[in-house]
């Protein structure tokens, strides 16, 4: 391997800037192709607001929508961060601003953010309006992509909202929340700044079924004006799983399973069919996809009982 990169595609090679401007994020989907967004650019004849688009391992570009394509950019504006495969064939994401509109925003003229979800068509969809209350109690201004839990429910963090009393200057310090494929959202957590502000990273999930993020302010040091920042976690109940690497593979590729006390396992099966496999460590099997295995969970027999992969490992041909 020289290291030497290879420019699969330059932005703003449209006239316009059509196919978009500052790319935010770039997410790997089952059917092997590329999904981002950019920030700007974008063929809204509102001006350029963003993008999805996608994008082959060869660097064939598609356009799949520009933001601000309705009226009052209700459709959301400035996405931030890759969309992310869901579970029904769709993407799902978030816009930092746009969306419906109220006079008790702090957004301004637009909207306070969104959640979406897109077709590999390109067929958009708004699932959440952010800022539905005079309070923003539910956050505004998501910033991070969404994270695919083994519940089936999206989880994220928007920047600001939540607790209008904590850092008024945000009209919150922000919030973690969870979302459903249909657009039900569920506050989690309001940060307050002694726990933390800002939490514009996202979340990620550990294997023992709990959520962990960062804060980019707040806390308790005294060595930064309104703290340094935080490390939290959130506890919701749900359960422990494995996680494959990659989540989609040929038969016959070598797969890790990454996870909590595998030591000891007995069995592996994808989709019900047995493979052969190595436990490493505590935390890893090494395995390869077997013959005759479909699309399903992947799962792990330990003595504390039976582990599911987080999503359905895809067999592709």
């Amino acid at each position: 391997m020289s290291g030497t990169p290879t420019t699969l595609y330059n932005f703003c090679s449209q006239p316009g800037c059509a196919d978009g401007v500052a790319p935010s994020g770039v997410a790997l989907a089952p059917d092997g192709n590329f999904y981002g967004t950019t920030l700007y650019g974008g063929i809204s004849s509102n001006g350029g607001y963003g993008t999805v688009y996608r994008i082959t391992a060869n660097g064939t570009f598609t356009l799949l929508y520009s933001f601000c394509s309705l009226s009052a950019c209700s459709d959301g504006e400035y996405p931030r961060a890759a969309p992310v495969p869901g579970p029904d064939g769709n993407l799902y994401g978030t816009a930092s601003l746009g969306g419906a509109q109220n006079d008790f925003a702090p957004c301004g003229p637009v909207g306070c953010g969104t959640v979406f979800k897109i077709s590999p068509q390109g067929v958009l969809t708004t699932i959440y309006d952010f800022c539905s209350d005079a309070e923003c109690s539910d956050g505004f201004d998501p910033t991070s992509a969404l994270l695919l839990a083994p519940d089936g429910n999206f989880y994220g963090t928007s920047d600001d909202g939540g607790n209008a009393d904590a850092c008024p200057e945000y009209y919150g310090c922000g919030t973690a929340f969870k979302v459903t494929l249909s657009g039900k959202l569920t506050t989690l957590h309001r940060f307050d700044g002694e726990d933390g502000a800002l939490p514009f990273a996202g979340l990620a999930q550990d294997t023992n079924g709990r959520f962990y993020g960062i804060t980019g302010y707040g806390g308790s040091s005294d060595a930064c004006p309104g703290g340094c920042g935080t490390l939290f976690e959130v506890a919701t109940g749900l359960r422990p799983f494995v996680e494959t690497m990659p989540e989609f593979a040929k038969v016959g590729k070598p797969i890790n399973i990454l996870g909590s006390d595998l030591t000891g396992a007995t069995n592996v099966t994808f989709n019900g069919t047995p493979a052969t496999f190595t436990v490493v460590s505590p935390s890893l099997i090494t395995t390869s996809v077997p013959t005759g295995a479909t699309t399903g969970p992947v799962q792990v027999v330990t003595p504390g009982g039976t582990l599911t992969s987080n999503v359905p490992f895809q067999v592709v041909q």
